[in-house]
């Protein structure tokens, strides 16, 4: 087959949320782009990810609510869960995303769609089936996949991941989910609401990396729900075995317990997607890990960029992804070639991440523990409930609250949220850390009554109270009153 030459300004590799972006970007900047893409246009948060599972998850919560109206007066009924009718909802979710994803919107723009495998034959050149292309920049963005734990028999028993979950053939019966990470949680209690039995096992104690009393919030919610947690836990081994009258799965662990289910999903990792790339025909460096960068994105070829979840220690959330295109458009149309220590940096110090369970937790920077063994002394943290939110009162959901952890001089180092609405309200942290506001500056801003984000101003605000109510200001206070 003749192949078609291209000589462009980019090269994208891979049309997930950091490709798209890019490709976008340079486009309506006037350069000239081609994108390559040998799966579906929108990646895995599109079509596996991000929002299949949100609208799974809001199935889930239609689900419970009908169940759950006691509090307010509402008589509890059952739900009558018609599951076909739930993977439909999925799919019309995600056909109504896509044209945005689309190849014909990218087409649009102006890039160049080829929707083949890509790889590099050289330092300076990337080839499919029917195209050659030579740019002057290049940048993979192939994402991450579902990884798969050494765990004997594995590997011979059928199972689901994020890409094979919402096509499943029936409502699982039980559904055994290995990993205890944010898949696990927001599938597992899904599921469970829909109507499966679920058992979640993982190696290590769940949320092992959160602040310890806003994991133990969640975890709380889940079991009170009635899904069953064995963490941490060693699986000896996987194997397929008749459950009830269908095939199924049974799982032994270490200590001889067996659980027999109808479906297993393997929620315990991703890993970068970089065979067929040919990367070291490029001069790249990578390993299992991912592709290794400086601060810029810029590989070990000064030509080549990465962005998204296959980026090594700097990817793994479809807004970081977002975060790493729009600092490479910034860096490659609007930085002087010759200024490159001011380059935009990824840095993911700041990068907020949520659960989207119920309640959802959130969380960005450093936890109270990280935060002590980088600083040491020169440390603080405060909290505030949501039991003393009025907003959470009204709804009857307060469970959880707010950590915020600052240096002594009021510099926010990171935050935790747990509740209803965390992801939300995360974001006033967010804003606060990549906009330099403190402690103070949290403590002032003004907030419509009755939100749950109020409770930022008021965590911010107790760490004052022993300054303002303390004997010297009551004192002062004292001598005001008699001057007026």
């Amino acid at each position: 087959m003749t192949q078609t030459n291209y000589n462009v300004d980019i090269c994208i590799i891979g049309a997930g949320s950091a490709g798209l972006s890019i490709a976008s970007g340079a486009a309506q900047l006037g350069r000239s782009v081609v994108l390559f893409e040998a799966n579906e246009m929108g990646g895995d948060c599109l079509n596996s990810g991000c929002v299949p599972s949100k609208a799974l998850i809001a199935a889930g919560k239609a689900a419970y609510a009908q169940t759950s109206g006691e509090k307010y007066g509402i008589k509890p009924v059952s739900p009558k869960v018609d599951f076909e009718a739930v993977k439909t909802h999925i799919k019309g979710v995600i056909e109504q995303i896509a044209p945005v994803d689309s190849q014909e919107r990218f087409e649009g723009l102006g890039c160049t769609v080829i929707r083949e495998y890509a790889h590099f034959t050289d330092s300076k050149t990337v080839e499919s089936k029917s195209t050659r292309v030579k740019a002057k920049r290049f940048v993979i963005a192939t994402g991450s996949r579902a990884s798969a734990p050494p765990i004997p028999g594995l590997d011979e028993t059928p199972y689901l991941t994020n890409e094979t979950v919402f096509d499943v053939d029936r409502l699982p019966e039980h559904l055994i989910i290995i990993g205890a990470g944010p898949i696990g949680f927001e599938l597992g209690q899904t599921f469970r609401r829909l109507g499966s039995e679920v058992t979640i096992i993982d190696v290590a104690a769940p949320l092992g990396r959160n602040e310890p009393e806003h994991a133990k919030v969640l975890i709380e919610a889940l079991e009170e729900e009635d899904v069953k947690f064995l963490a941490p836990a060693k699986t000896k081994q996987i194997k397929t075995k008749k459950y009830k009258t269908k095939s199924g799965v049974s799982v032994e662990l270490e200590d001889g317990t067996k659980i027999d289910g109808s479906h297993l999903l393997v929620a315990a990792g991703r890993t970068p997607v970089l065979e067929k790339l040919s990367l070291d025909k490029a001069g790249v460096n990578y390993d299992k890990g991912g592709i290794e960068t400086d601060d810029a994105l810029r590989t070990s070829n000064p030509k080549i960029y990465a962005a998204g979840d296959v980026v090594k220690g700097m990817g793994g959330l479809t807004h970081a992804a977002g975060f790493h295109a729009g600092q490479l458009i910034k860096n490659f149309y609007f930085m002087p070639p010759l200024l490159g220590s001011f380059f935009a940096k990824a840095e993911i110090q700041r990068m907020p991440a949520a659960i989207y369970s119920e309640p959802e937790l959130a969380n960005i920077g450093l936890s109270e523990k990280d935060a002590r063994e980088q600083h040491g002394d020169d440390v603080r943290a405060v909290s505030w409930s949501f039991e003393e939110n009025d907003r959470a009162i009204a709804e009857r959901k307060t469970e959880g609250g707010i950590k915020i952890v600052a240096t002594k001089k009021g510099k926010v180092l990171g935050a935790s949220v747990v509740g209803e609405g965390a992801g939300e309200v995360i974001q006033m942290l967010s804003l606060a850390m990549s906009s330099g506001i403190k402690i103070s500056g949290l403590a002032q801003f003004i907030s419509p009554y009755p939100t749950r984000t109020e409770i930022v101003k008021r965590a911010a605000g107790s760490w004052y109270t022993d300054t303002i109510f303390s004997e010297k200001t009551r004192k002062l206070a004292g001598i005001m009153t008699k001057l007026q």
